[in-house]
């Protein structure tokens, strides 16, 4: 059982797909072509924003989200060590310190209590990432930040289509970064990402930034980088988002027949689901002491699993000059030596759902 199948997933829609890549190789507008305004606008309304901007990747959308927000030098940026290590990897190829603060041991999000305590003069902006496709405590996070200046970026490269409190991420921040890297829950056919904010400045300056700093023809008032939604990728992402909602719902379904198959495996925890909360499941992660065991038993079963993310930030040899150690995020450490990801995309079928619960409940003597 493979842990995604993206032949699945294409399958249904493979002759739309290919409409779509035949027109833009018909037109031979690679760069810029129609198909990336399109995406761009569709896109920012399916996140119940005003602007989107297409850009090279996930890391980039971060990046560009960061340096457009003109925060002081020296500024440092708050954010989690249980994310994918771009997130602080964003921040310090900006200029920034990433300062971390621990997640919460029930939910895994960033925890509200550690942000309030890490709040100080020196930071300039708070990345709150939504881990697994759950969307962090916006309400709280805006609550602890509302009239500091301070800005909250949202890192929803796992959760496009979640919503906390009836409000889709993407809308939730002053700016989030997407990444439509091919295995998320809305991939393009390569690299690719976007930057989505109701500020219409900002998304301007995002633009600019990605596109050599151009202010017109023959005209670049900033420094820049190369970083575009390539119009190949925006024609299949269009095709992809009709049917985002839909697969959406699936994984959600899926994650509920995970959640009663294991509920009353005392070896095995579930992160608690925070009502506001409408995750999208990106991953379903479950923490186990014994995980690397039940891994490797799962593939001896022929069930691929995954580890997300094995490693905390801070714990990370690229990150230590910020100079954390073991036992400074005991949350975080916790779920990095234990969490395990379990098979999770739309076409996974019920039963193997139940295989994959059966497997697990034999492996513990939970019958």
């Amino acid at each position: 059982m493979p842990f995604v199948d993206l032949a699945a997933h294409h399958a249904p829609i493979r002759e739309e797909l290919d409409r779509a890549i035949d027109a833009v190789i018909d037109a031979s507008q690679f760069v810029r072509g129609p198909a990336v305004a399109e995406f761009e606008s569709a896109f920012a309304a399916y996140c119940q924003s005003e602007n989107c901007v297409g850009v090279g990747n996930g890391t980039d959308a971060l990046e560009l989200a960061i340096d457009a927000l003109g925060l002081p030098r020296g500024a440092e940026v708050i954010t989690t060590p249980t994310t994918f290590v771009a997130t602080a990897e964003a921040i310090v190829r900006t200029g920034f310190r990433p300062r971390l603060v621990d997640v919460d041991p029930d939910t895994w999000q960033l925890d509200p209590r550690a942000l309030r305590g890490g709040l100080g003069s020196d930071v300039g902006a708070v990345i709150a990432v939504h881990l697994y496709g759950t969307p962090a405590p916006m309400v709280e996070i805006d609550r602890l930040l509302e009239g500091s200046g301070v800005a909250c970026i949202e890192d929803a490269a796992q959760a496009h289509g979640a919503a906390y409190a009836g409000r889709r991420v993407g809308s939730l921040g002053r700016v989030a970064a997407f990444s439509f890297y091919p295995g998320k829950n809305l991939g393009a056919f390569g690299d690719a990402g976007a930057v989505v904010t109701a500020d219409a400045e900002l998304a301007e300056r995002v633009r600019r930034l990605g596109d050599h700093g151009r202010a017109g023809r023959h005209r670049h008032e900033v420094v820049g980088r190369n970083s575009r939604l390539d119009t190949m990728q925006a024609a299949v992402l269009l095709v992809k988002l009709a049917r985002l909602d839909e697969a959406n719902a699936r994984r959600r379904a899926i994650a509920a027949r995970y959640r009663s198959g294991l509920d009353d495996v005392p070896e095995v925890d579930l992160p608690v689901e925070d009502q506001d909360a409408t995750s999208v499941h990106h991953l379903f992660a479950v923490g186990c002491d014994v995980r690397d065991a039940l891994s490797e038993h799962l593939r001896g079963e022929g069930i691929a699993t995954g580890m997300h993310y094995p490693v905390p930030v801070h714990l990370q040899p690229a990150f230590r000059d910020l100079g954390y150690s073991r036992g400074d995020f005991p949350h975080a450490e916790r779920i990095a030596d234990r969490t395990l990801s379990l098979p999770m995309y739309p076409e996974l079928p019920d039963g193997a759902v139940e295989r994959v619960c059966d497997t697990i409940r034999k492996y513990f003597g939970a019958h």
